[in-house]
């Protein structure tokens, strides 16, 4: 329990302190090496949440995901290793100082917050004891973190257009659209009017001497296509943990599908995110009306995931507190 505590306050720190970093690549740009240093101490945090998990797991021998304090901490080593997946892609620290907070809250929530009762190892109850364990829950805490990043990035987008009555025009279209030299830049289209043209802005470059004008994607655009993305792989891994869940529902108590309270919340949670992708592919739905779909969205998973091991009782709340 000693290196355990140990691990929990370093990965505490590292979080806390490159979600300050990446805080300040934002405001401070010029500094790139700031993106740099928060990026690899959010793949320092990764490997730090892996080593605890890892060492709970070879050391009383089992996949370590049989309470709460396990069950946020892998979150978190979700939230973190998706966060490193999408950054590494596009080469911004949008992602990382809008997630990394939530790594931070859950971490924090579960080190400092839960009592040692729920932290210390307990023997995995009968229902738990399947090879099933590792695919359902490991896919379901896949798919929360995706959908909660992809959530963020929704809310995000309407905090960019709060306050803004003009419509504001995506460039791309509802599927997303692919990065121009993985970049994403502070720029913003919108329309004036209905009589005018779209305001289009452009970055100019020189090569030779010579201006050139380049189309980029702009910073709304790519915080909307980003959430599509994020959200379009969160939501097959839910639904592929939520199949791997009925059929080990029925192995261990009989019955593919009871309306348990996680299994309901699990349900709604599928709908709300298919409606939004339903509404992005049919109705190709850009910019706010998708984002306050995520938005709900967020709310949903974090009652799906903490909401019913606080309030409900049912089969899935081992790990509940009240």
């Amino acid at each position: 329990m000693d290196i355990q505590s140990y691990l929990d306050n370093i990965i505490f720190l590292v979080l806390l302190i490159i979600t300050i970093v990446y805080w300040a690549s934002i405001i401070y740009t010029d500094f790139k090496l700031l993106s740099k240093i928060s990026f690899y101490g959010t793949i320092v945090a990764n490997s730090l949440i892996f080593v605890l998990l890892g060492s709970r797991w070879l050391t009383y021998g089992y996949f370590p995901l049989s309470n709460l304090y396990e069950s946020l901490f892998f979150l978190a080593w979700g939230i973190t290793f998706t966060t490193i997946a999408i950054e590494s892609k596009t080469k911004s620290s949008i992602i990382g100082s809008i997630s990394n907070p939530i790594s931070l809250f859950v971490v924090g929530f579960a080190g400092l917050s839960l009592p040692e009762s729920m932290q210390a190892p307990s023997p995995l109850v009968p229902a738990l004891k399947s090879n099933w364990l590792m695919m359902h829950v490991t896919v379901m805490m896949l798919s929360y973190a995706s959908l909660i990043i992809g959530s963020l990035l929704g809310i995000f987008f309407l905090i960019l257009t709060s306050g803004k009555k003009e419509e504001v025009i995506l460039q791309g279209n509802s599927y997303g659209r692919t990065f121009t030299d993985n970049k994403l830049l502070d720029t913003v289209y919108y329309k004036e009017s209905p009589a005018e043209d779209y305001s289009s802005l452009v970055i100019e470059e020189r090569v030779n001497s010579e201006p050139i004008k380049e189309n980029r994607l702009n910073l709304l655009e790519s915080v909307d296509n980003l959430s599509y993305r994020t959200i379009s792989f969160g939501f097959p891994l839910l639904t592929v943990g939520i199949i791997a869940g009925a059929v080990w529902a029925n192995e261990a108590w009989g019955s593919y599908w009871s309306w348990d309270p996680k299994e309901t919340w699990a349900l709604i949670t599928w709908l709300v995110f298919a409606s939004y992708l339903h509404a992005r592919i049919t109705k190709s739905w850009q910019g706010r009306k998708p984002a306050i779909i995520a938005s709900f969205g967020f709310v949903v998973v974090w009652i799906c995931y903490l909401g019913v091991n606080f309030l409900g009782k049912g089969l899935h709340t081992y790990g509940q507190m009240l």
